[in-house]
């Protein structure tokens, strides 16, 4: 236990000013796809919901994966830009 202590005290803490990390393609498809199972299932428990999206993505094809993947490269150059900015505004200080 005492391991988990020293773990939280030497961990940084994350600057709140950071932007947010970019979202995978995965991630995409999660957020789309969980309210509408919990719409058509709400006697589904979150850990069925989760095994059903993930073995949802595995069936997808990669042609139908590819606006989710499009989504997480146009989120990923948003992360780049914002992080960027970020930087400078670190430097600044």
């Amino acid at each position: 236990m005492e391991t988990n202590n020293l773990r939280s005290i030497n961990r940084r803490r994350k600057d709140p000013n950071a932007p947010k990390r970019n979202k995978t393609a995965y991630l995409f498809y999660v957020l789309e796809q969980r309210p509408i199972l919990l719409r058509e299932n709400q006697e589904l428990k979150i850990s069925e919901v989760s095994r059903l999206i993930a073995q949802g993505w595995k069936n997808l094809s990669e042609s139908e994966k590819g606006p989710y993947r499009s989504f997480a490269d146009q989120d990923k150059i948003r992360y780049q830009q914002e992080m960027e900015e970020y930087q400078k505004t670190k430097e600044m200080k």
